[in-house]
């Protein structure tokens, strides 16, 4: 069996960069076919992202905003530190194995999608060459993986995703993570962070998919800038606008989901292995939650209100 995973795994992979190979020479044919297009520098979007994309201002946004994230994480466990719970309580099903297939091949794919997506936006300094054209051979695998996983994620968590009242409460206490203090904060089965991060993963996601593919699929225009009354060179530069833009605020995110998953919280990750979180967790970080199951009679009351209610 694992011999046989290993040869179509292979196999999908030559398919895959044959593939991407045929459609690349397509497009270099469409672009030569066009090059007189890219002489209109005062037209739209152009001004913008040749400044932009000529001063590495694209891949700047994206390095400065992962390395503010990354000191600010730092600063944090430093100070504050990470919060911890028992595991030695009762066990709460939050994940059914299905949501947790579905998020594994997410989580993979954006692993994948952010640094060979910094690479290709630093490709003149790693010199081009046989690296960078894998790493965007990749991406667009992982692209793939991406958006078979998009659609079966938004269905299963949408209605938990969307706003709520104390939502706001969550934002203006920053979840209580700025506090070593350890009390019930107002959250749901999802706090307002995972919240913002499920929209920008699925909506700002689903349009990442778009730009990219516009980018990757040079000479399918399907009537998109006919309808919007644009160039396919202005289509174009706008994808790539609004992809390198998105792509930095999606990349930040995921640092701080990572960050919350594996070093902010001790144990989080292993709801998304198990299925389980803790009972204390669930009281204390997801506490509207906590009181949903009690009053559907899911669980039963539990030992941490004399704890932290008295």
């Amino acid at each position: 069996m694992r011999f046989l995973f290993l040869f179509l795994s292979l196999s999908f992979i030559s398919y895959a960069d044959d593939f991407v190979e045929k459609v690349s020479l397509k497009s270099d044919l469409w672009g030569a076919g066009r090059i007189e297009n890219i002489n209109l520098y005062n037209e739209n979007f152009a001004p913008f992202f040749v400044n932009w994309q000529s001063n590495h201002y694209f891949s700047m946004l994206a390095i400065i905003a992962l390395l503010a994230v990354i000191t600010a994480f730092v600063i944090h466990y430093l100070i504050i530190g990470p919060k911890t719970f028992s595991h030695d309580g009762k066990k709460i099903l939050a994940f059914k194995s299905i949501e947790r297939l579905v998020h594994l091949a997410a989580a993979i794919s954006w692993i994948i999608l952010v640094p060979t997506g910094l690479i290709l936006m630093f490709g003149d300094t790693f010199g081009g060459g046989f690296f960078v054209r894998f790493c965007k051979n990749l991406h667009g695998i992982a692209t793939i993986i991406f958006a078979i996983s998009l659609l079966p994620m938004f269905c299963f968590w949408l209605k938990r995703m969307l706003p709520a009242i104390y939502d706001i409460k969550w934002f203006m206490i920053v979840g209580g993570y700025l506090s070593k203090n350890k009390k019930p904060v107002p959250a749901g089965k999802f706090n307002a962070g995972q919240k913002a991060w499920f929209w920008v993963a699925t909506a700002g996601g689903a349009v990442m998919i778009c730009t990219g593919a516009a980018m990757f699929f040079l000479d399918f225009d399907l009537g998109v800038a006919t309808f919007f009354g644009l160039s396919q060179v202005e289509i174009l530069r706008l994808s790539a606008i609004i992809h390198n833009i998105l792509g930095a605020v999606c990349a930040t995110f995921l640092m701080v989901h990572i960050y919350m998953a594996v070093f902010a919280i001790k144990g989080s990750i292993h709801s998304m292995i198990t299925g389980f979180k803790e009972e204390e967790e669930v009281f204390l970080l997801h506490h509207f939650w906590y009181k949903e199951l009690l009053q559907k009679g899911k669980i039963q009351k539990s030992e941490f209100e004399n704890k932290y209610l008295a």
